[in-house]
């Protein structure tokens, strides 16, 4: 027993065949896919599905003009039945994940790194090591290093400037780097 989809349809055309209705409707229906799918390539898998379900049902559809509400009807259901289906790319586990630890540097490795470096400030001329100590090892800015040293801003910026170039072209630096 066939019941009617849908009994109060519009005076749409009556369609012979599915490829007739297909070719006479899909833009519009294309546009009703769209409207549920932000991309334009999965809105049209969903008309393709929802088309491929009015197919098999093409003979059980008795009031061939309410095949708009059918297919529409169809796209919603399909498109539900993916939002529900999708897939979950979070999963719930007995234990977090950790990320593998980074492996920590030797500490005889850093000794001797701190023991050269060392070294390489104490081959500065005094005063230049001085705001050397001064800038990066009590971290003083450039103000606070100037008043400290009793010499102006531009003085401790372009000292510290060629001691940093001194430490750079050390020998013994270059090699551990």
């Amino acid at each position: 027993m066939t019941t009617p989809v849908c009994t109060s349809a519009s005076t749409a055309a009556v369609f012979p065949s599915f490829s007739s209705y297909v070719r006479a409707r899909g833009p519009v229906l294309l546009r009703a896919a769209r409207s549920l799918s932000a991309n334009p390539n999965d809105a049209e898998d969903l008309l393709q599905t929802a088309l491929a379900k009015t197919y098999v049902a093409w003979e059980r559809i008795e009031d061939h003009r309410a095949l708009d509400g059918y297919v529409r009807r169809a796209l919603i259901n399909t498109r539900t039945s993916q939002w529900r289906k999708r897939r979950v790319e979070e999963f719930a586990v007995d234990e977090l994940p950790e990320p593998d630890p980074l492996p920590s540097p030797d500490p005889a490795e850093l000794e001797g790194l701190r023991d050269a470096m060392w070294r390489a400030v104490m081959r500065l001329p005094a005063r230049q090591r001085a705001m050397v100590v001064l800038r990066y090892y009590e971290d003083l800015s450039e103000a606070q290093t100037a008043e400290v040293m009793e010499v102006s801003v531009g003085t401790v910026k372009s000292a510290v400037s060629r001691a940093l170039a001194k430490l750079r072209q050390d020998p013994e630096l270059a090699m551990i780097a």
